[in-house]
């Protein structure tokens, strides 16, 4: 699946949530929403490094699968972060990140 594909699925898939939940997935929504993925980030990497409680700890496979998980809210709420800024994602990351 190209890059684009992936954008324009991420956003209707978030549009929809809107949708369905009564929600405006507006600038502000986004930001906000990205900053909470960006904390379930955080506390997944803690559990699977062992460094919380030792009731929160799962086994390794586990633990790598909701690292997988939370990586990928976070890259979605970017994608619909971009979009609603009128961002093309995939020129600014081969901008930064391939052609530097």
């Amino acid at each position: 699946m190209e890059f684009k594909e992936i954008e324009k699925k991420v956003v209707e898939n978030a549009l929809s949530y809107g949708k369905k939940y009564n929600i405006d997935i507006d600038e502000d929504f986004a930001l906000l929403k990205l900053y909470e993925e960006v904390g379930e980030l955080s506390q997944a990497v803690l559990i699977h490094r062992k460094k919380s409680r030792p009731e929160k700890h799962i086994a390794e496979e586990k633990s790598k699968e909701e690292l997988g998980k939370e990586l990928a809210d976070v890259l979605g709420l970017v994608i619909v972060n971009a979009y609603l800024m009128g961002i093309d994602l995939e020129k600014s990351l081969i901008q930064k990140w391939i052609n530097r």
